[in-house]
């Protein structure tokens, strides 16, 4: 039975999704035991992540020019980053990262694999299966997202300007689920679709968004 762009991102979701008990930190943010310089932490180190997985979204649109839903979905991804990282400045000042700091801090090296393998991606990977693993990665930093906004809102007092770049991720982004159906279906039909390919990307994409929050969780575990 031939299997339609929604089957197949849905089966992907599922099947990638991460063990629910990888990411430590969340659960200290959750409960409001978090450091506020693991808080600063996070924010500096997604400085270095937006900015590079935009341009490796943007990458992925011009290679993308030729295949319908491609562009449109990885453009909407870059889009998506920039704006990401101009309500990124509220959070990092609520937290006390200002620029002084953000000028003197040295990215730790688990946290920056994600955006590295991103980079690998838009080189070397076929588009299509860009689109599904990267799709199934954003389901569960989405969660992670909204846990957090909350989080910062409940016990950190954080006000809505500062939670805006959480609360931009965790939101439903219907418009940008229907661009990577259309890139799917497209490559459906193509006969481009590899799930053996896309379930490779995916894996190694939570497994680097789970050292980024382990790394982050053992920063927090320090003796200050």
């Amino acid at each position: 039975m031939t299997r339609t762009a929604r089957e197949l991102l849905e089966s992907t979701t599922g099947t990638l999704a991460p063990d629910p008990h990888a990411n430590r930190l969340l659960p200290l943010i959750a409960r409001g035991a978090a450091r506020r310089s693991t808080l600063a932490a996070l924010a500096l180190e997604q400085r270095h992540v937006t900015a590079a997985d935009r341009r490796a979204f943007l990458h992925l649109a011009e290679r993308s020019a030729t295949e319908p839903g491609g562009a449109e979905f990885f453009a909407t991804l870059a889009e998506g980053e920039a704006l990401a990282q101009d309500r990124l400045g509220a959070y990092a000042a609520a937290v006390g990262a200002d620029e002084a700091q953000a000028a003197a801090y040295e990215p730790l090296a688990d946290c920056q694999t994600y955006p590295a393998y991103v980079a690998w991606l838009a080189l070397n990977g076929a588009p299509v299966d860009v689109v599904l693993a990267l799709s199934a990665n954003f389901t569960a930093w989405g969660g992670y997202c909204a846990t957090i906004a909350e989080a910062l809102r409940r016990h950190y007092g954080f006000d809505d300007e500062a939670c805006g770049f959480f609360d931009f991720f965790a939101e439903p982004a219907p418009e940008l689920e229907q661009k990577a159906l259309a890139a799917v279906q497209a490559g459906l039909d193509a006969g481009q679709v590899s799930q053996d390919a896309v379930h490779r990307y995916g894996r190694l994409l939570q497994a680097y968004e789970a050292k980024f929050w382990h790394a982050l969780w053992e920063l927090d575990q320090r003796v200050a």
